[in-house]
């Protein structure tokens, strides 16, 4: 295979499977920077390699095998020139005793999350570490996600890391009796994950559908593990937002507003997966956010126009959403069913009155939402005003460009 050849495969590899490779080496290295060197490693090696021998046919565990020799020889390495040399010699001898054979990749990265939403981390290094780990984001992408500076994020991670590390936290799947109490953290991660893909939060795509993918996989997987109704409502509710997805941008990569979509374009399985999935958790009885947002979701993917759209059951979901878990993002999203149903005077009196208590002032949605009512009511120099604030607020492309149309729209 021509050497350019190799590198693109290389290169696809690293893409599509890399977090994979990355999860079973901390497995069965213990170490994060450790396995983070191995696979590093690996993949230089792998340039050269498949070159002069071909591509294996499982790239994915021909990865994982020379990440293992790799770090035996890391550790070779620091032995020699060490203070902590019996520690190093002990960790060296176990990694060369172990039988690695037959080791699986696929299932690894759910290890990793529950590993990394331990109970014993910081709650707030949990979501970034698995985020960094996990999905390949960067420092930089979570920090625009939590509001907060790289600096702090990246503090959060390392001390994460080491209280792994020393805490010798379990890479390991929790037993039934632990998993409801650590299912949240989970959930929350997965859901952060499906969002930076379902509208990323800087770039010129509006979405990374490498992400979405991945979160519906490993909502999937913990299906499987425990099919509880929460676990049930998140599956849903990622794969109803995932059904719209084509329908989002025009074929120039333009922001497509809901009310506007073609619904022929919209996934037919994924709707009919998640709608069943939605049913089957609320006839539990035992829902909650997840399950509502999903229900939302199914009202929408049911409407056969945006016309046809029962804003009433809507609105009477959020309002059971907005007692179960209360947050401006919620009331945000209320006020804007309720634009839909009672007109844009009602969304806008609502949104002003989160912005009035200082909530919600650097989240770009709530401008531009209330610059749409604003708009819509003929208010032109407020809503140019939210429209502005809104542009300063947003880093992605698309959004940009909407919002800049917006403006020109009002001229």
């Amino acid at each position: 295979m021509p050497g350019a050849a190799v590198s693109a495969r290389v290169e696809q590899v690293y893409r599509e499977d890399s977090r994979r490779i990355l999860a079973t080496l901390i497995r069965l290295l213990g170490d994060f920077d450790l396995a983070e060197e191995a696979l590093h490693e690996a993949f230089f090696v792998a340039v050269e390699r498949w070159q002069r021998d071909g591509v294996p046919d499982n790239p994915r565990t021909w990865l994982v095998s020379t990440g293992r020799f790799k770090a035996i020889d890391v550790l070779r390495r620091r032995a020699r020139f060490n203070a902590a040399r019996p520690l190093l010699i002990a960790q060296l001898e176990e990694l060369e005793q172990a039988d690695w054979s037959g080791e699986e990749v696929e299932d690894d990265r759910l290890r990793l999350i529950f590993t990394c939403c331990h109970p014993a981390l910081a709650a707030d290094a949990q979501v970034p570490l698995t985020l960094r780990e996990v999905c390949d984001l960067t420092t930089e992408e979570i920090a625009r996600a939590f509001l907060a500076a790289p600096a702090t994020i990246a503090q959060r991670i390392v001390r994460a890391k080491a209280k792994i590390r020393d805490a010798k936290i379990p890479y390991q799947v929790p037993t039934l009796t632990e998993l409801p109490e650590r299912l949240d953290s989970v959930l929350r991660v997965i859901y952060l994950v499906f969002n930076e893909g379902y509208s990323a939060s800087v770039g010129d795509e509006l979405t990374r559908e490498d992400l979405t993918r991945e979160a519906i996989r490993l909502g999937r997987l913990l299906m499987e593990l425990l099919p509880e109704p929460e676990v049930m409502g998140l599956l849903a509710l990622m794969l109803l937002h995932e059904s719209r997805r084509p329908a989002r941008t025009s074929p120039s990569g333009e922001l497509v507003l809901l009310d506007d979509q073609d619904r022929a374009q919209w996934d037919a399985e994924l709707i009919a997966e998640g709608c069943a999935l939605v049913e089957r958790a609320l006839t539990t009885r035992r829902f909650g956010p997840y399950c509502l947002q999903a229900a939302i979701a199914a009202v929408h993917a049911e409407a056969p126009t945006a016309e046809e759209t029962d804003w009433e059951q809507i609105v009477g979901l959020y309002d059971v959403l907005l007692r179960a878990v209360p947050s401006p993002v919620v009331e945000l999203n209320r006020a804007a069913a309720l634009a839909q149903r009672d007109g844009p005077l009602v969304g806008l009196t609502l949104i002003e009155g989160i912005l009035q208590r200082g909530e919600l002032l650097d989240y770009h949605l709530a401008h531009s939402a209330r610059a749409e009512f604003c708009r819509r009511l003929g208010r032109v120099e407020e809503a140019r005003a939210a429209y502005l604030r809104a542009l300063e607020l947003t880093q992605q492309v698309p959004e940009r460009r909407f919002l800049q149309e917006r403006l020109r729209g009002l001229d």
